[in-house]
């Protein structure tokens, strides 16, 4: 008996524990269902009221989607806005936080940091663009450099801010009951950053993906941008919204299959009292 109640413990409870959190993630995208659906309904009237010209319908959409990733050749093209974008992403979510966390930890250098990362975000990535045709010309380059510099300063500042608003009494409750350096950082600093990091990633995620295809388009460098591109020239409304979906669903399936599952694991404290994340 003393046995099994030892495996339970070491085994099953934790396996029990990763299957509940799995099942709260899943049950969680009823909500995301309900929102798809206002949306398509929404999307629906307005084609009934301007037309299939102006506004596609929802299912036409659909079938023009079904049509692109039908065809092997499209898989190219989607594939080099993803890598453009990711690359961008990751660039600037390894380079921001760690930039975010050693500014957090000066006053002087983040308000050094603060005007700059101002006029950063203030500059439209359509300008960015134009710069890094010039800089790089047309090619990955300029979809990599814009996505960085214009993700980056948001990564930094939800970085800094995490670290500038940390409870340091924490700190101190942490090291009075005996815990080093390294366990304070991965146990407390850390999973403070989080509430402030995840948000700006996610931001940053969707800003890389927009500014990707946007900066293919501009700079016609061929993926999503380019397909984007030659729709427009042929008033093609149907194939132009086909490829905006087409982008968003990569957005979505990076985002809620990587970033949420991530902050989930750094965030399971913050659902330690709430039932099936419901509040009471």
């Amino acid at each position: 008996m003393t046995d099994f109640t030892h495996f339970s413990a070491s085994v099953l409870r934790p396996v029990l524990d990763r299957l509940g959190r799995t099942g709260q993630f899943l049950w969680s995208g009823f909500a995301g269902l309900a929102a798809f659906s206002l949306l398509a309904a929404v999307w629906q009237y307005g084609h009934e009221q301007w037309g299939p010209f102006i506004l596609p319908s929802p299912r036409a959409t659909l079938t023009a989607t079904w049509a692109i990733l039908s065809d092997a050749a499209a898989w190219s093209l989607i594939a080099q806005t993803v890598g453009r974008a990711l690359q961008g992403f990751l660039l600037s979510a390894f380079s921001g936080a760690f930039l975010g966390m050693v500014a957090g930890h000066s006053p002087a250098t983040i308000r050094l940091a603060r005007p700059l990362i101002t006029i950063l975000i203030g500059v439209p990535p359509i300008a960015w663009i134009v710069l890094a045709l010039i800089w790089f010309g047309a090619g990955d380059g300029t979809v990599i450099a814009t996505v960085v510099v214009t993700a980056l300063p948001i990564i930094f500042a939800g970085t800094a801010e995490g670290i500038l608003s940390r409870d340091r009494k924490l700190d101190d409750m942490a090291r009075v009951f005996g815990a080093n350096a390294w366990r304070r950082v991965t146990s407390l600093r850390l999973r403070q950053l989080t509430a402030h990091l995840f948000p700006a990633l996610t931001l940053a995620l969707g800003m890389s993906f927009k500014v990707a295809v946007m900066a293919e388009l501009l700079a016609n460098v061929g993926g999503i941008g380019g397909e984007l591109s030659a729709a427009r020239s042929y008033l093609d409304i149907t194939q132009a919204l086909a490829w905006v979906m087409i982008a968003v669903i990569a957005l979505l399936i990076f985002e809620y299959g990587v970033i949420h599952p991530i902050r989930s694991e750094f965030e399971r404290w913050r659902r330690a009292e709430i039932p099936w994340g419901v509040k009471r």
